[in-house]
């Protein structure tokens, strides 16, 4: 059964290297061109570069390309994608990985779902909303913000429940932030508020991934998806669309991925339940505006989580 834990390096991870060195010079080589590039070509490259900084930062989470902590969390603190600090997503994160609790509202704090009671609670417009971001096109539109305002409410509602344990993750994110967005408006003419409107989308594209990695179902690692997705789709989100390659040996980097499940293609649809997804496009064309499911987890789910081990 999986736990929560930093991975160990695999040697020196050239290809990491590789990824955080495009990433970064990328997004520094558009921000230095802005005015050649244009709004158009340079807003467009900014939202494909911080959705892949998104997924680079998954790979530090998980302990690459050092085996210390502290340089992969350096690597990941620079404030590109705006909405959340680095240490608060590792921390999620690593606890998302309990796969015995894997799609409970809670506990899993990458849930796509909500029990029942919590469903019926909520005020009708946001009941639309968490039915159409189980769809493709509001994933894109309003899943960011159904992820944004919760963990931006949380600067104020958790010390005032006497809970500061974030308080200097944030403090540091925001300081970071404002001194990003100033430089930003100061040396490439990009106003904060059109940043944001490029790193808002980035999130969704960032969230499409996971918009159906995991699934309600009995045995927690039939909740787990593969997504066979095209080049453009792995090299975008690290190959974490074979996700059950991922969960079952989350120390393993990114560039491993893809061989490992060919490897053992019919292991892994074995040990997952066929929870096969035949790549994005897929989802595109089948679920663009119809939810392809109801975000209130099964009652069964909720009351009887552990009835069976993860493999």
């Amino acid at each position: 059964m999986n736990r929560p834990s930093v991975a160990t390096s695999h040697g020196f991870e050239w290809p990491t290297w590789l990824l955080a060195a495009c990433v970064y010079l990328g997004w520094g080589l558009v921000v230095g061109y802005w005015s050649v590039l244009g709004s158009g070509w340079g807003s467009a490259a900014l939202l494909l570069l911080t959705c892949w900084y998104m997924s680079l930062q998954h790979e530090l989470v998980h302990g690459h390309p050092t085996p210390s902590p502290r340089v992969n969390r350096l690597l990941g603190l620079a404030p590109l994608a705006v909405w959340y600090p680095f240490d608060l997503y590792l921390h999620s994160h690593l606890i998302h990985h309990q796969d015995e609790h894997l799609t409970r509202p809670g506990i899993d704090p990458e849930s796509n779902y909500l029990t029942a009671a919590q469903f019926a609670a909520l005020p009708a417009w946001q009941k639309i909303c968490w039915r159409w971001q189980r769809s493709v096109l509001g994933r894109l539109l309003v899943g960011p913000a159904l992820a944004i305002v919760p963990t931006w409410a949380d600067i104020v509602r958790k010390p005032l429940r006497g809970d500061w344990s974030q308080t200097a993750s944030w403090a540091e994110h925001l300081l970071l932030l404002a001194g990003m967005l100033w430089g930003l408006q100061h040396w490439a003419g990009i106003s904060p508020l059109h940043y944001l409107l490029i790193v808002y989308p980035a999130l969704g594209l960032a969230m499409l991934r996971s918009l159906y990695e995991h699934r309600p179902a009995d045995r927690p690692a039939h909740r787990i998806a593969i997504n066979e997705a095209g080049i453009f789709w792995r090299l975008l989100y690290l190959n974490n669309n074979f996700h059950v390659v991922h969960h079952e040996t989350p120390t393993m980097p990114w560039y491993r991925l893809r061989s490992t499940y060919l490897a053992d293609r019919a292991g892994y649809l074995r040990r997952n339940g066929g929870f096969l997804v035949p790549g994005y496009g897929h989802l595109v064309r089948r679920f663009a505006l119809s939810p392809i499911d109801s975000p209130i987890l099964p009652e069964e789910l909720v009351l009887h989580p552990k009835s069976h081990t993860t493999h």
